[in-house]
């Protein structure tokens, strides 16, 4: 086992810059994943741990050791694939078995290390098959297995679950949490899932453009979104944002969004008092009142007109024109709207997250000067 550290990491390819300055601690046995879109320098990072991409900056340690100049197959490190890779003529023994044989390992603990690997992963009784004869989630279970087999410090994960349906995903998330508490080893997990990576990770890494947004426990990320690319990015379905200004009267202060005011909790919305706002809104936290009789709403109430009903079994959801933008609202699937109704619904003010209309931070989060390099 060992920690992971990155110190002013960057990675350029040509005139585009995939990492960009990131400084980041793993813990020894910690499973921290790495989330964000597509092309914000997740897999580049993962790689450069890796030593797969030659690094065009900074410092990545494994433990006490500077791993700049070490390659690939001196680090300690097993790597997990979207691709299963396996050899389609080997049985999955000899699958498992191959990087133990180069290192020419001797036969006795080739054996010992296989099958304590299958017996992990339940596939002892796959050994003798080849992969056409596997499922997706089987041959899932033999990469794991080839990684684990290697006994590393570090297991590093590169979206592996991509490849699988709905229900396999589920299940394999929960047997790589499940064998990440046996092994008690760091694992660095990529995806652009956040239903994975809240339901996985000690730590979320979230990135945009090769640079680190926020780091923290999936509550925390999820709870205390440090800009407004994090609360958006994090929560199924996704959080609502309105634009105002902040104007504080006689009644407190208010975001003022033009068509209507949602009075705002907390000091720090009162230091804001003429500048722009965004407010970040969760579904589950705006409720659905009853529908609109064509008069004026009342205080507090938002008239809104529904675009689209989605039940969902236990929970429904409905998309509603609100200010002239659709909103997500969570509503209770015994009472469901219909399409083109006009409904009233009233904002949880004291669920609202507050950004900064220019930087777009959270104006409850630290001062940008308390940021630990490689974030924004």
């Amino acid at each position: 086992m060992a920690s992971v550290t990155l110190k002013n990491l960057s990675k350029r390819f040509g005139n585009v810059t995939a990492v960009n300055d990131v400084s980041l601690q793993i813990r020894d046995g910690e499973f921290v994943v790495l989330l964000g879109p597509s092309g914000c320098g997740k897999s580049t990072m993962l790689y450069s741990i890796a030593g797969l991409e030659t690094i065009s900056g900074g410092e990545i340690y494994i433990g006490d050791r500077l791993m700049n100049r070490v390659p690939p197959k001196a680090r300690n490190i097993a790597m997990v694939f979207q691709d299963y890779a396996l050899y389609p003529h080997m049985n999955v023994y000899n699958n498992m078995a191959f990087g133990l044989k180069l290192r020419k390992a001797a036969s006795q603990e080739i054996e010992r290390r296989v099958q304590d690997a299958a017996a992990l992963l339940s596939i002892g009784h796959l050994l003798q098959r080849r992969p056409r004869e596997l499922s997706g989630g089987q041959r899932q279970r033999v990469a794991l297995g080839r990684a684990i087999v290697r006994e590393p410090d570090v297991f590093l994960m590169d979206e592996p679950l991509s490849n699988l349906d709905a229900i396999l995903r589920a299940q394999m998330r929960t047997e790589i949490s499940r064998l990440h508490r046996r092994l008690n080893t760091t694992f660095i997990y990529v995806t652009h899932d956040q239903v994975e990576a809240i339901t996985m990770g000690d730590r979320i890494v979230v990135l945009k453009d090769g640079l680190i947004q926020q780091v923290g426990s999936p509550q925390e990320v999820y709870d205390q979104p440090a800009n407004v690319f994090v609360a958006g990015f994090i929560g199924t379905p996704a959080m609502n944002f309105l634009t105002g200004t902040a104007r504080v009267s006689g009644g407190g202060p208010v975001l003022d969004t033009g068509s209507f005011q949602i009075p705002l909790a907390g000091p720090a919305a009162t230091r804001y008092e003429g500048k722009p706002l965004i407010a970040g809104i969760r579904p589950a936290a705006i409720a659905l009142v009853g529908t609109a009789n064509g008069e004026a709403p009342e205080a507090g109430l938002i008239a809104a007109r529904v675009d689209v009903v989605e039940p969902m079994g236990d929970i429904a959801y409905i998309q509603a024109f609100l200010a002239g933008q659709l909103f997500t609202v969570r509503v209770d699937p015994l009472a469901l709207p219909a399409a083109g109704q006009t409904v009233l619904l009233r904002i949880n003010s004291a669920a609202l997250h507050l950004f900064d209309g220019e930087s777009q931070r959270s104006i409850l989060a630290e001062p940008p000067a308390a940021l630990e390099p490689g974030r924004q």
